[in-house]
């Protein structure tokens, strides 16, 4: 079966014709992969952002969509022929041991999940199942861009109606975090991006304030005369750029709440006044929005169901599998707001 494989750190992906593992192990499932997402994070991998990748050649890939093909020992919470999103955090099931899949004679590592295949064999808690009518092509962004989203404005912001929040940077995640905030009656919400068909697309999605950071010399001051002199109730920072993440905390009011989701590359330090911190301010870190696909999937689906929430106007570009690398471009580019690949055609 096909999968793209990341052979070298800073190269293209490499497609090629794998082997998969002969037999499922206990807690695994067997997934036939229909579309994948492509996030930050796989960039980030591509890049080493985290130092040296110890673990090449790999798979990659953590939000997806597919039908369960078969069931490994002791799985209990999908069976065969069940739709399901494939998804990176934890959620109901066992956390089975990482599968090992063969190319050329050699060894090809995976994680938990992986959806730049055809084919994969994943944990049975990161598979979460969906109703078999809702469309497959959009489901992949319940794997990552809108269980982080909404769980970072939920469980990390802690958010009110009406508090002020800014989000730095509108991509996939961004987006939805601007939409999330208007879900819960925040004000103002100011987008912040380098891209003007990014914030007009944050219009669309609840954004009252837009603030091109490329083209404005001002940004600071523009954000103040929004949101007022004491600063932001909440800054959400997507980008994991050093100086940005320093602007935002900066720009974060007294007792505030400055939430990170964007990963800064290994090396690049920040630079912030401590005190704050010990007088109710807030500086954290997101992993995911603390999310549990379990139970927030079925959530979220309900709200697109009832047109609450908007999934398929945010998909930019949907490419072929055979066009992997040429999406990673488009990513790389801030084109995008968020590329799904049809793998399975």
């Amino acid at each position: 079966m096909k999968a793209a494989i990341l052979v070298k750190s800073h190269e293209p992906l490499v497609l090629a014709d794998i082997e998969l593992p002969r037999e499922l192990s206990f807690g695994q499932v067997l997934v036939k992969v229909l579309y994948s997402g492509i996030c930050g994070t796989q960039i980030n991998e591509i890049d080493a952002v985290k130092g040296e990748d110890k673990f090449l050649p790999h798979l990659l890939g953590h939000e997806g969509s597919g039908v369960i093909v078969d069931v490994g020992p002791g799985v209990k919470t999908v069976q065969k022929g069940d739709h399901v999103v494939m998804h990176w955090r934890k959620g109901a099931g066992i956390e089975s041991e990482t599968p090992t899949y063969r190319w050329k004679d050699q060894k090809v590592n995976a994680g938990w999940v992986t959806t730049f295949n055809e084919m994969a064999v994943v944990s049975e808690n990161r598979v979460t199942a969906i109703p078999k009518d809702f469309d497959m092509s959009i489901a992949p962004l319940f794997g990552c861009a809108i269980t982080t989203a909404m769980n970072v404005v939920n469980n990390d912001a802690h958010l009110k109606i009406g508090e002020s929040i800014v989000v730095v940077g509108v991509g996939g995640v961004g987006l939805n975090i601007v939409q999330a905030s208007d879900m819960v009656s925040a004000n103002p919400i100011v987008a912040i991006d380098l891209h003007n068909h990014k914030l007009e697309m944050a219009k669309k999605w609840g954004a009252t304030h837009c603030i091109n950071s490329k083209t404005n010399p001002n940004i600071k001051e523009e954000i103040l005369k929004i949101v007022g002199p004491k600063g932001a109730d909440v800054i959400v920072e997507t980008t994991g750029i050093a100086s940005l993440i320093e602007m935002s905390y900066e720009l974060t009011q007294p007792q505030g709440r400055t939430i990170l989701v964007g990963v800064p590359k290994k090396g690049d330090n920040i630079s912030i006044y401590s005190l704050p911190l010990h007088f109710k301010k807030v500086l954290k870190g997101s992993h995911g929005g603390d999310s549990n696909p379990s139970e927030d999937i079925p959530r979220y689906i309900r709200l697109h169901q009832k047109g609450r929430l908007k999934l398929a106007e945010q998909i930019t570009h949907r490419l072929s599998f055979d066009s992997i690398n040429k999406a990673i471009q488009v990513l790389r580019s801030g084109e995008a707001g968020r590329c799904v690949l049809n793998i399975s055609n």
